[in-house]
């Protein structure tokens, strides 16, 4: 297929998709001749990448034209629409066309409905953190694709030092694969341990520890996810997501069954939901319907512009007063 829109703010995941394209592309002794960026500012960007596009390549090999950040999925001009409907279908089996963004492309514009007529959309999001079926299905996953076998407590053990931080998952399969060779046996857990990074600084476990109204814990989480630059809307999503899952299960809890649960909370197995209620049981529900407003109040002064540490610390501390034992 000679036209790729590669979308998502996954950016590793991203670079290394485009880099494979390269590989499977371009010719390396003629790549300086066939290989065209055309960054999002250019002038006339879309229309250059076309031209290009239609351009034999040089020598040996292909030709790949990648016009970098575009905004076409987002919006796209008639007449830029227009050249697309005309050169898209007429660009030769010698030439690949790369489009790539941080945003998704809107399914319901007309350059998104044309461009997945002639060519393919694959997207590279980051999973968020409270996905860990996705993740754990990402983690084994990407260890098949590079010929590994991992035992299955293996796997869990990557998912939870790992998370969705993809660059973190090659290097940490880089290291065991090195580590084990040729050895044809699945990396047991045992092995994996001595040799993978655990991060026990995530927003998961901050949430854990709001939960247990533990404040000397939760307030060291913070500290250090904000020390590794860990964006502070990125860890209230997280936080949000997570309370509002409980607080789904807390008042669902006896009235639906787990299938419908695990609907009403986006949760793919339903086989969590049991796991899930055990987290919830000592809670009440009076304490989770206090936390998501002072949650949204933490993401509107974090909005604003407020000192990220000093609110997050105080919203802890508020947080870990309404689930102490004995607080309700």
């Amino acid at each position: 297929m000679p036209a790729y829109y590669f979308w998502g703010d996954d950016d590793f995941a991203l670079q290394t998709a485009v880099h494979d394209l390269r590989q499977r592309t371009l010719n390396e002794d003629w790549a300086s001749f066939n290989y065209d960026v055309i960054p999002a500012d250019a002038a006339n960007g879309p229309a250059e990448a076309l031209n290009q596009a239609m351009t034999p390549p040089f020598g040996q090999g292909q030709r790949l034209v990648w016009l970098v950040n575009t905004g076409l999925g987002q919006r796209c001009p008639e007449p830029v629409l227009a050249e697309f409907e005309r050169t898209l279908p007429k660009i030769p089996d010698t030439t690949v066309l790369l489009l790539t963004s941080v945003a998704k492309p809107d399914g319901r514009a007309k350059f998104t409905k044309f461009f997945k007529t002639w060519g393919e959309v694959r997207e590279f999001a980051t999973i968020p953190p409270w996905k860990t079926d996705q993740i754990h299905q990402q983690v084994a996953a990407v260890a098949s694709d590079r010929g590994m076998a991992l035992e299955a407590g293996t796997v869990d053990l990557l998912t939870e030092a790992v998370g969705n931080n993809t660059r973190q998952l090659h290097l940490e399969l880089e290291k065991l694969a090195l580590y084990w060779g040729t050895n044809p046996q699945p990396i047991p857990p045992a092995a994996a341990a001595e040799l993978v990074t655990v991060s026990t600084q995530t927003s998961l476990k901050l949430a854990q520890a709001l939960k247990q109204g533990d404040t000397s814990t939760a307030l060291g989480l913070v500290s250090d996810l904000l020390d590794r630059n860990e964006p502070a809307l990125r860890m209230v999503a997280t936080l949000v997501s997570q309370f509002r899952l409980w607080l789904w299960l807390k008042v669902l809890a006896g009235v639906a069954s787990d299938a419908e649960v695990a609907a009403a909370a986006e949760i793919a197995n339903p086989k969590r939901i049991y796991f899930l209620k055990q987290e919830v049981r000592s809670l009440s529900l009076a304490q989770l319907q206090q936390s998501l407003p002072l949650l949204l109040e933490l993401e509107s002064d974090l909005k604003q512009g407020r000192d990220e540490r000093a609110i997050l610390q105080t919203k802890v501390i508020e947080l870990c007063r309404v689930f102490k034992p004995g607080s309700l």
